[in-house]
């Protein structure tokens, strides 16, 4: 199976649609349509975001013979780490963005809640992190 098989049953079996997962990873859903029929494949921060949101091995989505493997390294939850601090910056920018007219309308609060969303996910990660390096 290829990226773009593996992409799309992911998306499938986990129920979300090709505008929720966009909503979730900050990119269009031309960009999930594209990158599900094989016409493109996502940057390095979003097949992050990819493997985190899927929890599975970026290996997995990008090797064809790659079978799933839920014990994870180190280096796995750091690479997870950097993805998030990348996503960090997007909701950043996202929260100034809402928070310009000093209103939060009900769209905004939408928005606002797949951050909060976001937000709990990245403080796993770094619970994960300070766990394997037994902090």
């Amino acid at each position: 199976m290829n990226f773009a098989e593996k992409l799309s049953n992911l998306r499938v079996q986990k129920g979300y649609s090709q505008e929720a997962l966009a909503e979730r990873l900050y990119v269009s859903r031309q960009a999930v349509s594209k990158w599900e029929v094989g016409t493109t494949l996502p940057e390095t921060d979003k097949l992050i975001a990819i493997s985190d949101f899927f929890n599975v091995s970026i290996d997995y989505l990008l090797k064809e013979n790659v079978q799933l493997n839920n014990d994870e390294g180190l280096d796995r939850i750091v690479l997870k780490f950097l993805g998030a601090a990348q996503d960090m910056d997007e909701i950043s920018k996202k929260l100034v963005d809402i928070m310009k007219d000093g209103v939060i309308d009900r769209e905004e609060k939408k928005q606002m809640s797949y951050i909060m969303e976001s937000l709990d996910e990245i403080s796993k990660i770094i619970l994960e992190v300070k766990q394997r390096m037994n902090m």
